[in-house]
C-alpha cells in the first residue's frame, strides 16, 4: 500500500525536505509538484491523489481557500511555519498539521497517521459499497433510511445537514436521516454541490440570496454560513459586496 502525494509549496526548500524524507518511507510516492496552490487545481484535475502536503501562505491562492474549492479532498497535512493557522487548518479536517522546521520523526508520526486514515476510509467506502443499491445513472443516489434504501434524484437534493453519525438530507423543505458522514457525500454529488460549513454543504441552484451569516433558499429556508467559509463562497455565488 502506497499514498500517492502530491506536494504544494512556494518554496523550492521545502519541496526538498519532504521529497528528501519520502526517500526513507516506502509508502510515500510523491507523484507531483507544484509551487502555486493555483497550478495543484490543475494537476489535480488530470490526476488523483491520496495526500497533499500543502503550505498556507503562497502568492494568488493561499492553500486554506485552495482546500475550501475543492469537492472531492484528498488527506491533507499541512506544512507552514506559521502556527496561528492550525485552528483553522483542523476546522478543515486536515490530518496533521506540521510546523516548520520539521524533523523526520514528526513527519513519519504524520505521514503515518495518514496511511491509518487512508486505509480506515477504503474499508468504509467497501462497507457503502456493499449496502448500496446500484442505481442507473449518476444523477440518483441511495439513502439507507431506517430498515430501507431510498432512491432519490440528486438534483431534487437542497441541502445536507450534518448531525453526528447522521446527514439530513433536505428535499422539498423536509428531510431524509441516514447514517453517514457528510464527508461520504462529497465523491457522489455533483459540483452544484458547495461546502458552506463545517456541518452543511448546499445545492448552489436552489440559493436566493446571502444575508449576513446565512444564505437563504428560494423556498425561504435560512442554512448557516461558516465564518471561514464566507470570502470563499461569495467567489463561487459571483456575490458582490
Amino acid at each position: 500500500m502506497s499514498l500517492r502525494c502530491l506536494i504544494v509549496d512556494d518554496e523550492p526548500l521545502a519541496h526538498g525536505v519532504i521529497t528528501e524524507y519520502a526517500k526513507d518511507i516506502p509508502f510515500i510516492n510523491i507523484v507531483g509538484n507544484c509551487y502555486r496552490a493555483t497550478a495543484a487545481l490543475d494537476f489535480l484535475s488530470k490526476q488523483p491523489v491520496d495526500l497533499i502536503f500543502l503550505d498556507i501562505r503562497m502568492p494568488k491562492l493561499n492553500g486554506l481557500d485552495f482546500l475550501k474549492t475543492l469537492a472531492h479532498k484528498p488527506l491533507v497535512i499541512i506544512t507552514s511555519a506559521y502556527e496561528e493557522y492550525a485552528l483553522s487548518g483542523f476546522d478543515l479536517a486536515v490530518c496533521d498539521y506540521l510546523l516548520k522546521p520539521f524533523r523526520l520523526e514528526r513527519f513519519l508520526k504524520a505521514v503515518n497517521r495518514a496511511l491509518e486514515l487512508h486505509n480506515l476510509k477504503k474499508q468504509t467506502a467497501t462497507t457503502s459499497e456493499i449496502e448500496k443499491i446500484p442505481t442507473k445513472n449518476n444523477g440518483q443516489i441511495s439513502l439507507k433510511v431506517d430498515k430501507k434504501h431510498i432512491l432519490i434524484k440528486i438534483d431534487e437534493i437542497q441541502y445536507l445537514e450534518s448531525l453526528g453519525n447522521y446527514v439530513k438530507v433536505w428535499k422539498n423543505g423536509d428531510f431524509l436521516l441516514t447514517p453517514r458522514t457528510l464527508a461520504s457525500f462529497e465523491d457522489q454529488l455533483s459540483t452544484d454541490f458547495i461546502r458552506i460549513h463545517k456541518s452543511f454543504m448546499l445545492n448552489k441552484k436552489y440559493v436566493d440570496y446571502l444575508e449576513g451569516n446565512t444564505i437563504v433558499l428560494k423556498n425561504g429556508q435560512h442554512v448557516p454560513i461558516g465564518k471561514n467559509f464566507k470570502g470563499m463562497i461569495k467567489q463561487l455565488l459571483n456575490i458582490e459586496d
